[in-house]
């Protein structure tokens, strides 16, 4: 009796040994996969390329994030912004306003001196005071973007040759802000200033955004933004960044070069009216004086004005191409 009960614990000491030590049946082989394989049988398992789909996704998102609030900065161009733009960051909109005020006033005068019909006085009071000075504005603002994007492609390429020599973005920012001439410069100087009091990288490439609205720093942003977000190869993407940019100035040369003739046309036909009226006026200046002493010979002169200026904004229109 004490023998077959000594085999019988042998019996059980052996079989629990092998239910340890080789697994235990199907549901201990079936628990050791799982948890070996997880993303096979796991709660949450993913496809294989369930990661890019969902980084693609999350960068569209962001995308129409980055496009929305590009919108409404748009709409919203106060009186500074359009100040910055133009390169008169320590003008303020009263002094503005004054000048634009005083030149009215200038105007209004001398159509008064020069016994001119209320009509011309002000007409020449509204044109000088509210818009010659917006659009010397404009032309500055045109001039300066001019000039920061002829420079921002060599500013993206030291950016890339840095980061590619192990430098840190915010350094490789700063060698741009030395080393890069004044607009592209300065803006980048804006920008390493703004990351020193701790404004992140989106907030300051918006801010330049509101500095310098050109497509070519909309780009910068966004690329920015999303390597900052999601991750990935920065040299790669700014490298990319600055051929699109090299491809469009190249573009925008061939479109110049290809619409010089209309250009030419349209300066010719604009500039023979005002040629003929002022040969007409340094030879028969009797003949032509009814335009400028007649009521009749006023509305005439505002309606031609009207129409030249309208021929001559359809000319451009169809000669001005966006790239």
């Amino acid at each position: 009796m004490l023998m077959f009960l000594t085999i019988g614990v042998l019996l059980l000491a052996i079989g629990g040994g092998y239910y340890a030590f080789a697994g235990g049946g199907g549901a201990a082989s079936k628990r050791i996969d799982a948890i070996a394989r997880p993303q096979a049988t796991g709660r949450n398992a993913k496809a294989p390329g369930a990661d890019a789909v969902l980084k693609r996704k999350n960068v569209q998102q962001m995308l129409k994030e980055i496009e929305n609030k590009s919108a409404e900065q748009k709409k919203k161009v106060t009186m500074t912004q359009r100040l910055e733009q133009a390169g008169l960051p320590n003008t303020t909109p009263r002094t503005f306003y004054i000048v634009s005020g005083v030149l009215a006033v200038v105007a209004a005068l001398v159509c008064f001196l020069t016994r001119q019909s209320l009509l011309v006085t002000v007409l020449a009071a509204f044109a000088v005071g509210l818009g010659l000075p917006r659009w010397v504005l404009g032309f500055m603002k045109g001039r300066r973007e001019k000039a920061f994007t002829a420079e921002f492609a060599n500013a993206i390429d030291v950016i890339v040759r840095s980061v590619k020599s192990g430098l840190p973005t915010n350094e490789a920012l700063r060698i741009v802000a030395r080393e890069v001439p004044d607009p592209c410069g300065m803006e980048f100087n804006r920008l390493c200033e703004g990351l020193k009091v701790g404004i992140t990288l989106e907030q300051g490439c918006k801010k330049m955004f509101e500095s310098m609205p050109t497509a070519e720093v909309s780009f910068f942003g966004i690329v920015m933004t999303i390597q900052q977000k999601s991750g990935g190869n920065l040299s790669e993407a700014l490298g990319n960044l600055s051929a699109v940019l090299r491809d469009r100035k190249r573009l925008e040369g061939k479109i110049k070069a290809m619409s010089s003739e209309a250009k030419a046309s349209a300066a010719i036909i604009g500039s023979l009216p005002p040629g003929v009226m002022g040969i007409v006026y340094l030879t028969t200046p009797d003949y032509i004086s009814l335009l400028f002493t007649e009521h009749m010979g006023n509305l005439m002169l505002a309606g031609c004005a009207l129409w030249m200026a309208t021929g001559i904004f359809v000319m451009r229109k169809m000669i001005n191409f966006k790239t």
